[in-house]
């Protein structure tokens, strides 16, 4: 049996490798584009695309593999990206939870939309469109 001393500090846990994401987003354009992005990388991913909040909550619950990356626009109808998270927050089994990364993007520069998004205890990251391969580059590196 190992004993620790009380210098012995923990190891981080090794951050998920990124296997898909779901690009939630109204705009056909911001998708195709987004899509682009993502290849550019050269990431063994797949990429799946909900138009609105409660087709993310369908995609989420019906997927055999749950997305690893959400990329989250506020404003959509039927369901908008502020709806979603507290549907997320209400229906999504915490074992899933755990395994997302949500990433707000959003052409809303607002500070209460950076600060609203900042604190709620599901997004990890808010960027501002447009939204590049850069972009992408630096937020896949910081999470995965």
């Amino acid at each position: 049996m190992e004993v620790l001393s009380p210098k012995t500090k923990a190891l981080k846990p090794k951050p998920p490798a990124l296997q898909s994401i779901l690009l939630v987003d109204d705009d056909h354009s911001n998708n195709f584009l987004n899509k682009i992005f993502i290849n550019q990388l050269n990431l063994d991913v797949t990429v799946d695309i909900a138009l609105n909040g409660e087709e993310a909550l369908a995609h989420i619950s019906d997927k055999v593999t749950t997305p690893c990356l959400v990329i989250l626009d506020l404003q959509m109808p039927v369901m908008d990206g502020w709806e979603f998270l507290e549907a997320f927050h209400q229906s999504v089994p915490k074992k899933i939870k755990d395994l997302i990364t949500i990433v707000v993007i959003s052409v809303s520069g607002e500070k209460a939309d950076v600060s609203k998004a900042r604190k709620n205890p599901y997004v990890k990251h808010f960027i501002q469109k447009p939204v590049s391969d850069l972009k992408f580059r630096r937020l896949i590196q910081k999470y995965f």
